[in-house]
């Protein structure tokens, strides 16, 4: 390429790093320097959070874990939880519905898996889905370090696509007041039609799904809100620590199968 071309492309360029300096800056914390710290620790992202939950929170203090991690993430290495802004939706709508029952698919590191479980009304019951055995292992060190027992908190590892079917059968779960997606939006859809289908969404219950804006879950939103069994409302929010990436938490509110 000839210096004129490349001075040519130069403004579109600079004007694309302006735009999305945000987005770069969170390509940079999320793979470049996640990848570093993996090859230079010999752990993952999941390992070296729960490793500095341990030495810097109060076991037992499911509010003070939640804020370790917080910390963690904004200080040392961003770890692409919830956060408070949308944990405190989260919490919200746990307190108001009271779900008897609640089901989460995605657990991750467990963060918003412990804020599910403070806001359970008592008796409440909480089953939550990993399929990576490796960050299921943490997150179920997590629940346990903040005082949760199999009662209230059980873990299943396993794709969702696997557990859906067998929850009735396999894990007395019949149906759930409460779910909240919070794994990968390009499956919502499938696992939003899995719950249909497996009729374990009774009547107002309510579906919760994050990131439906950023990466993003268009077709979700679009059957959400066409096929009639829906009312839909969008909670706007930004990424923990890069505000200016806007995101957003989807309420659905299940009319029945209609």
């Amino acid at each position: 390429m000839s210096p004129a071309i490349a001075l040519a492309f130069l403004p579109l360029v600079v004007t694309l790093l302006v735009r999305y300096r945000h987005h770069f800056r969170l390509l940079l914390r999320t793979v470049l320097l996640r990848s570093f710290q993996d090859c230079l620790s010999g752990m993952r992202i999941e390992e070296r959070a729960f490793s500095y939950v341990l030495t810097h929170a109060l076991p037992g203090d499911p509010g003070h874990i939640l804020t370790t991690l917080d910390h963690w993430s904004s200080h040392c290495e961003y770890l692409s939880h919830m956060g408070p802004v949308k944990g405190q939706i989260l919490v919200r709508l746990v307190e108001e519905k009271a779900p008897a029952c609640v089901l989460e698919l995605g657990t991750y590191c467990g963060y918003s898996t412990l804020l599910i479980a403070c806001a359970l009304p008592p008796g409440g019951r909480l089953v939550t889905v990993e399929r990576d055995p490796r960050t299921a292992a943490v997150a179920e060190k997590l629940i346990r370090l903040a005082g949760f027992d199999e009662h209230t908190v059980e873990l299943i590892v396993g794709s969702s696509e696997e557990v859906i079917p067998r929850l009735r059968a396999q894990h007395q779960l019949s149906q759930a007041d409460l779910v909240l997606l919070a794994h990968r939006p390009r499956y919502y859809l499938r696992y939003l039609q899995l719950l249909e289908a497996h009729a374990l969404l009774p009547a107002a219950a309510t579906v919760l799904a994050d990131h439906v804006l950023f990466p993003g879950a268009p077709r979700f939103l679009q059957y959400a809100k066409s096929c009639g069994h829906y009312r839909c409302r969008l909670h706007h929010t930004g990424l923990p620590d890069f505000p200016a990436i806007k995101d957003g938490i989807a309420q659905l509110t299940y009319a029945g199968p209609g």
